[in-house]
């Protein structure tokens, strides 16, 4: 036990220093080290109790939910001039050619099709039905560990998202001893660096990351298995996918965007991907949950839903009632849990702070009406 300990044990000052030297960074001002926590703090306690509660951390994955119709009931106070319709934006979007206005509906309705979609979802049970030695404790480690790794490597969030997307479906199909576990998610992550980063890093580098706790080879056979079990399936829609657009949607003046309310939400979604819990709501909808949860936390005495949001997303006040609860435990949860990383992240000036942000203790009920 101590041995796996030690395998998967890499500091953070040593992964800062390697990442620099990936990203060809040239020296600056020295920054005080961060202490990384990796994988070997999961004590032996951890590893040898599956029973364990769950430690609840922008392609998408799937269940067998239909997709919501978009509603047309109106919403009480919902302002006539925020109301867009789904799949369109504001006036000020439609010389925009990245807003893709001609055809963004038909885009919104080939994803939302996509992201239930089987082959591109895991198991919401497979820690029960396939995995016989690795934990949902363990998951929440690693991901937390790869949101810490992708920070540091500075790739895209979209790349994260997919990382922990190939990661999931891997482990929907095939058991993996937990001394793997770790290859797994360097694997996953390189994978998707090389689907959606321009200079995705060498397998060297994702060697190092590890302080070479695996070897090129077994990294580059690892790849070969994941891709083989994915049946090459490697683009879906994600969380991040929707949360972009999403978030455009919830800003009165997308020319003078709120960045406050842009990071809250990027950091309540994020908060999700370390929670086994959330593999059963459709990416769409967690996106959709988060900018409730983070128009809420910002301006909590208004009402975080509009007939904007309920035509462009699909999802009525009512439809994410649990899931915005269950972003919103993690989101008041001051114990560290299985998301470190995360907390400590967004705890940066740079994205204002928004990790030391506290929702309302209990949402009024009339919110979800």
């Amino acid at each position: 036990m101590v041995n796996l300990e030690n395998r998967m044990r890499v500091t953070r000052s040593y992964a800062k220093r390697r990442a620099s030297e990936a990203m060809g960074d040239q020296p600056q001002h020295k920054q005080p080290k961060k202490k990384r926590v990796v994988l070997g703090e999961i004590s032996s306690n951890v590893l040898g109790n599956p029973n364990l509660p769950s430690c609840s951390k922008p392609r998408p994955r799937v269940c067998s939910t239909k997709v919501t119709k978009p509603v047309n009931t109106p919403l009480e106070n919902a302002p006539q001039e925020d109301v867009i319709g789904l799949g369109k934006f504001s006036s000020d979007d439609v010389d925009d050619p990245q807003m893709c206005e001609p055809y963004v509906s038909g885009i919104y309705e080939y994803l939302r099709n996509m992201e239930q979609e089987e082959k591109r979802r895991p198991l919401t049970n497979y820690m029960l039905k396939i995995q016989k030695d690795v934990t949902v404790t363990m998951r929440g480690i690693l991901v937390d560990w790869l949101i810490d790794l992708a920070d540091e490597f500075n790739v895209l969030s979209d790349t994260l998202y997919l990382t922990i997307s190939h990661m999931d479906r891997y482990l929907s199909y095939k058991s993996i001893n937990r001394d793997r576990l770790q290859l797994l998610g360097v694997t996953a992550m390189l994978i998707a660096s090389k689907y959606e980063e321009i200079n995705p890093k060498s397998v060297r580098k994702f060697c190092e990351m590890t302080a070479d706790t695996y070897t090129e080879h077994e990294l580059i056979e690892m790849e070969t298995d994941v891709l083989k079990t994915l049946n090459y399936e490697m683009g879906n829609p994600t969380v991040k996918t929707f949360l972009t657009r999403f978030i455009r949607v919830a800003q009165r003046n997308p020319k003078n965007p709120n960045l406050q309310f842009e990071f809250l939400s990027y950091y309540l979604a994020e908060l999700t991907l370390t929670d086994y819990g959330f593999l059963k709501f459709l990416p769409s909808k967690i996106a959709a949950a988060a900018i409730f949860l983070a128009k809420l936390t910002i301006n909590p005495k208004e009402h975080p839903w509009n007939l904007s949001l309920q035509n462009f997303t699909g999802y009525k006040c009512s439809d994410l009632k649990e899931c915005v609860s269950r972003i919103q435990v993690l989101q008041l949860d001051r114990t560290g849990g299985c998301w470190e990383a995360i907390k400590t992240k967004y705890k940066q000036h740079k994205y204002k702070c928004v990790s030391t942000l506290t929702s309302l203790s209990e949402i009024p009920a009339s919110y979800f009406e």
